[in-house]
């Protein structure tokens, strides 16, 4: 199958390179020509702009955005607007809002063209592990991509299937899922987003606590110096609590156990933020989720060992670099 892809950085090129992997061909864009030339050198055609790259697809053309949220996803749609044709399908693989969403499929539906929000989970590992993916749009488009979602997902892997789920849907075993109409991939992505943060301040807390079981404030015969590095390793095997998290924990704690590396400075990329707004919407209490978000608002003034363990993680699943702190 031919998909376009548009913004080829740290997720949106591996993305790429998997599809190409399993046979399926890419016309690519970025802005940066030499994120383009990398691609093509792998097999990708590339195009200077979006109305080189249509003019490179198939009808019906379907093209993956996989840029930042906001103006620049937004001002891509509105071109793309202009140069696809009925039938063609515009999938938006970034961490968009999803009343955002609701929103554009129904301004691109006077056209004809059809909007897909596909909710990515991955990061930067996403290339050899496969990418977790929350899709939301028309069954029968959806169905129709079905190749290149397949190819994108994980897969069964090693991974042992759940007890009762025999007659259910088979995708979400294999790593992704139509959760429903334009939005609901997102919507799905923004809560998997907000229980993140949630879990990574657990982890950190938890770290911070062992971190500081050396302090005087403690009896001198409860003053524990505990190994934090191996104890994530320890946790990483058996233990209720073992994640892919706590891999990325015990990675960073091993290369550098005090994390100097990091200043504590976490920043927060919006699906926290609406998160929480989803949970005020429907009066559904989100005490864990919102403390965490406000725990990287108070990161910025105050930089702790919890915080730079949270920046390790970021660093560690998606690639993230911290902002220079005030």
């Amino acid at each position: 199958m031919q998909l376009g892809v548009v913004g080829l950085g740290r997720m949106g090129g591996n993305i790429a390179q998997r599809l190409m992997r399993h046979g399926h061909s890419c016309v690519v864009y970025d802005k940066s020509a030499e994120a383009v030339a990398a691609l093509a050198s792998k097999g990708a055609a590339g195009s200077g702009g979006l109305d080189e790259l249509a003019a490179k697809l198939a009808a019906p053309r379907a093209v993956w955005l996989m840029l930042p949220a906001g103006a620049v996803t937004e001002s891509a749609v509105r071109e793309l607007h202009g140069v696809l044709q009925p039938g063609d399908i515009i999938i938006d693989g970034g961490n968009t809002f999803y009343k955002d969403d609701v929103r554009r499929a129904r301004e691109l539906k006077t056209k004809g063209i059809h909007y897909v929000d596909a909710g990515t989970s991955g990061g930067v590992w996403g290339l050899e592990r496969g990418y977790c993916l929350m899709i939301g749009g028309d069954r029968k488009v959806i169905d129709h991509l079905d190749p290149i979602f397949s190819a994108l997902a994980p897969g069964l892997g090693n991974i042992e299937r759940t007890a009762g789920r025999d007659g259910r849907d088979l995708r979400p075993e294999r790593g992704y899922m139509h959760c429903g109409p334009c939005g609901s991939g997102h919507f799905v992505k923004m809560i998997h987003n907000g229980i993140e943060y949630g879990l990574m301040q657990a982890y950190a807390e938890g770290f911070a606590i062992l971190k500081g079981a050396t302090s005087d404030q403690r009896p001198a015969d409860e003053r524990y110096d505990v190994d934090v590095a191996d104890v994530a390793e320890v946790w990483r095997r058996g233990s209720v609590i073992s994640s892919w998290l706590l891999d990325l924990t015990a990675m960073a704690l091993a290369g550098d156990p005090k994390l100097e590396q990091f200043s504590g400075v976490v920043e927060d990329s919006g699906e926290g933020r609406w998160t929480v707004m989803a949970a005020i919407e429907e009066a559904v209490p989100a005490t864990v989720l919102s403390a965490a978000l406000h725990a990287r608002f108070r990161s910025r003034d105050d930089h702790g060992f919890a915080d730079r363990l949270l920046s390790a993680m970021r660093k560690g699943f998606g690639g993230h670099i911290e902002p220079k702190g005030p």
